[in-house]
């Protein structure tokens, strides 16, 4: 199929993007919504200059929409920017893995454009999801901090085998989700199969309470 892919940058995108590659599907562009609202109850906040340095090391095409975050009104923007490839494509590829108020609004615009809803995390378990971002060599990093149990000191810690199992061990002591559904953490690839290079940051930390840390990106390359 040619496939649109709704693209954030973070863990859950970047591997549906891979799933469907590897599947053999033809990519034609990633779909981006930029929320100036940064508690958006859709879509992630990202750093623009960490986003447009993932996508040129993809080398593929984007097409950003800017929104304002508003609650329903969020649907409207996603709504346009899938009408601009919805005679290119035969579907819309998204990474969610258990949020059914984002699975069911993106389902219902393919329904209304006659498109295809690919999900290829749908109902992953956390474990099932760390075990193939890690078994493929992503090299995921958290970019935000929002739960008790995961200190600041994780910002830009590339998670790996051996510290996941720690990680995996504050889960079960302090009860957030692991795959971060429940909005714990947000994350991005720094690297992954289809990268032509690994990506370098330089950030600062900028904490808003004792439980929310965020990486104050200062440089990319």
């Amino acid at each position: 199929m040619k496939l649109s892919v709704l693209f954030s940058g973070g863990k859950d995108s970047c591997l549906a993007l891979h799933k469907v590659l590897r599947e053999g599907h033809d990519v034609i562009s990633l779909l981006n919504i930029y929320p100036k609202n940064p508690d958006s109850f859709m879509f992630h906040k990202q750093n623009p200059d960490l986003l447009d340095v993932q996508v040129k090391r993809l080398g593929m095409e984007m097409i950003s929409f800017e929104s304002e975050g508003i609650e329903e009104k969020e649907l409207e923007d996603l709504k346009k920017l899938v009408r601009k490839v919805k005679d290119d494509v035969d579907g819309i590829v998204v990474g969610g893995i258990a949020s059914s108020y984002q699975g069911k609004r993106v389902k219902k615009i393919c329904d209304e454009f006659g498109l295809e809803f690919v999900a290829p995390l749908w109902d992953y378990e956390p474990e099932k999801l760390w075990e193939e971002l890690l078994g493929e060599n992503f090299e995921v990093v958290m970019i935000k901090i929002a739960c008790d149990g995961i200190g600041k000191e994780w910002l830009g810690r590339i998670i790996n085998k051996e510290n996941f199992a720690e990680l995996k061990q504050l889960s079960e002591r302090y009860k957030f989700r692991l795959d971060f559904e429940g909005g714990e953490a947000e994350t991005a690839v720094l690297s992954m199969p289809e990268y032509s290079s690994k990506i370098k940051i330089d950030f600062e930390t900028e904490s808003e309470d004792k439980y929310c840390h965020l990486m104050k990106i200062a440089n990319v390359k």
